[in-house]
């Protein structure tokens, strides 16, 4: 089973620039992440866009659903900004039939070392392996459906919309 992995930037690429104490992006850590989680998937990663969610727009997330209905892959994780993922996986649901998404993030950047990216990663992309075709959200351990979800701000968690 083979899997694309969506880049689109988001905390969990994010680097801390101490000259001007400003976050902001330089390059992406997945491949690092996949190796220093022993990954022995047949991945293709692939780096869409460096982006806050935050700043993503119609066309950014336009982008995204392309790339998804085009690519042979019928699995597809993605990396994404936390403040939007609910939005981008709705454009998803609306526009890509037939394959499982399932978009992730991090609450803190990679680069810190406490981050929770890593562990996130490993979850999507387990999660891609076991769920019907679908648009899923995956943070922290847990999975939820694309149409219940939300982001607990005041908790910095992902939980059920329903909740």
């Amino acid at each position: 089973m083979k899997i694309r992995i969506l880049v689109t930037g988001g905390t969990f690429d994010k680097e801390y620039n101490e000259l001007n104490g400003t976050l902001s992006f330089h390059d992406t850590y997945v491949e690092q992440m996949l190796e220093r989680g022993r990954c022995r998937l047949d991945v293709t990663v692939e780096v869409l866009m460096m982006k806050d969610s935050l700043e993503m727009t119609d066309a950014d997330r336009e982008r995204i659903v392309l790339e998804c209905r085009h690519c042979d892959e019928t699995r597809v994780v993605i990396t994404h900004g936390t403040d939007t993922m609910v939005e981008t996986a709705q454009a998803l649901a609306a526009g890509v039939p037939n394959k499982t998404i399932v978009l992730t993030g991090a609450m803190v950047p990679y680069a810190f070392g406490s981050s929770d990216g890593l562990f996130n990663l490993g979850s999507a992309l387990s999660f891609a392996q076991a769920l019907a075709s679908g648009v899923y959200v995956a943070m922290n351990g847990r999975v939820f459906a694309w149409n219940n979800v939300r982001k607990n701000r005041e908790l910095g968690i992902f939980e059920a919309a329903d909740s």
